[in-house]
């Protein structure tokens, strides 16, 4: 006999938990940056202090989320998510009330950075994969990618308005509460992490790794997340004081961060469906290739309000239409199993990008006074990354087809 809660968690039901997870876990983190210019020139910090906490919070995420997903597939994402978002809230609430260099860098970087591993959009999403077949599987991605556009859409003005009606310290202290709102969410997903809709494996661990970590593919997947992790941190963290800086209104930064989620809503729908009729690695390329000669344009165009919600909007296409794309050619090649790890170490590579993106981003600003170097060589790694996913293999393992016949 399956009990209410089993009967409860339908495809359907998994599918909008995960969605609302993507959306406030998501969304609370990117209105991170618009915290940099109030705080820094309150507590009388450089940029780069900042930039280096919100580092060590893209690092210990990155790090933290392959033991996340690991403890996912074993244990479900129920209880992982749970222990993430009180760990989450904790390091947002210690970001409010640091006043010294040590303590933002423990709270907002180390502390936030494992909450927000622990309770990863990721994992949700791997809860949604196993619920639906394969030939739904990179819509559903796509749907849950998207949700966390719609979160970032929604935080970023309300973060704003927090700021400017309460203050900084305020206005982290709501979101840390904000926070806890994903226990309740995360209750709705499956509790036994072995659901899938695919043939039971009776593979370990251990051997997924090993054949992942064989697979060339999977090597310069990792390899071109990198790049996507450098370019979305990046332009999280620094855009809002980037857009300050050339004298336009703090607004304007804000309603740039929203359009980005607004415009990656479009982004990552349109990703997951492309993904499921043409090649993942194919659109994948395109993609960071484009947001080089986004970028490019921007460097090239008069910095006017009109120019950077143009920039915003066009960048948040293809901000992380990435997402249900890489994530689908990992189940699509290894199966869902063991998604949530083996995308894990796929995203330990992102944030190893993040990290740079957004310290670098602070340490050449304060020692230039101006970002181009960043934008720069933002440029340089899209078309690098482009190239890379050109040669990818993304057929499934024979394993996989042979259970599918």
């Amino acid at each position: 006999m399956t009990s209410f809660a089993t009967r409860l968690r339908t495809p359907i039901i998994v599918i909008i938990a995960g969605c609302l997870i993507s959306a406030v876990g998501f969304g609370i983190r990117s209105s991170f940056g618009l915290f940099l210019e109030p705080m820094t020139v309150d507590r009388g910090w450089t940029r780069e202090t900042f930039g280096l906490a919100m580092a060590l919070q893209n690092l210990f995420w990155g790090l933290g989320l392959p033991i996340a997903g690991a403890l996912a597939d074993k244990l479900g994402a129920t209880r992982v998510i749970f222990f993430g978002a009180v760990v989450y809230a904790l390091g947002v609430w210690g970001m409010s009330i640091a006043d010294t260099p040590m303590m933002l860098h423990m709270t907002g970087g180390v502390l936030a950075g494992v909450g927000v591993a622990f309770s990863a959009f990721t994992l949700a999403m791997a809860s949604m994969a196993r619920v639906v077949g394969p030939e739904k599987r990179s819509l559903a991605l796509g749907l849950g990618t998207a949700a966390g556009s719609l979160g970032q859409v929604v935080f970023s003005p309300v973060a704003q308005g927090f700021i400017n009606g309460y203050g900084w310290s305020s206005a982290l202290f709501y979101l840390a509460m904000t926070t806890l709102v994903l226990i309740p969410l995360a209750m709705l997903l499956p509790g036994d992490p072995s659901r899938s809709t695919e043939q039971a494996s009776d593979q370990t661990l251990r051997e997924a790794l090993l054949e992942a970590t064989s697979h060339r593919g999977y090597v310069l997947l990792t390899i071109g997340f990198f790049v996507c992790g450098f370019h979305v941190a990046f332009i999280t963290v620094h855009f809002p004081a980037y857009v300050k800086d050339l004298g336009l209104d703090a607004k304007v930064g804000a309603y740039s961060l929203a359009l980005i989620g607004l415009f990656n809503i479009i982004g990552s729908l349109g990703s997951g469906m492309i993904g499921q009729r043409y090649s993942k690695k194919t659109s994948l390329a395109a993609i960071y290739f484009l947001r080089s000669v986004v970028i490019l344009g921007l460097l090239m165009s008069p910095k006017t309000a009109t120019v950077i919600y143009i920039f915003a909007a066009t960048m948040g296409i293809l901000w992380l239409s990435t997402v249900p794309l890489t994530t689908g050619i990992v189940a699509q090649v290894f199966g869902v199993r063991y998604m949530a790890t083996l995308f894990g170490i796929v995203f330990l590579s992102h944030q190893l990008g993040s990290f740079l993106g957004v310290w670098w981003g602070g340490r050449i600003f304060d020692q230039t006074g101006s970002y181009d170097q960043m934008w720069w060589a933002g440029v340089v790694l899209g078309v690098a990354a482009a190239v890379i996913h050109v040669f990818i293999n993304e057929k499934p393992l024979a394993r996989l087809q042979a259970a599918r016949a």
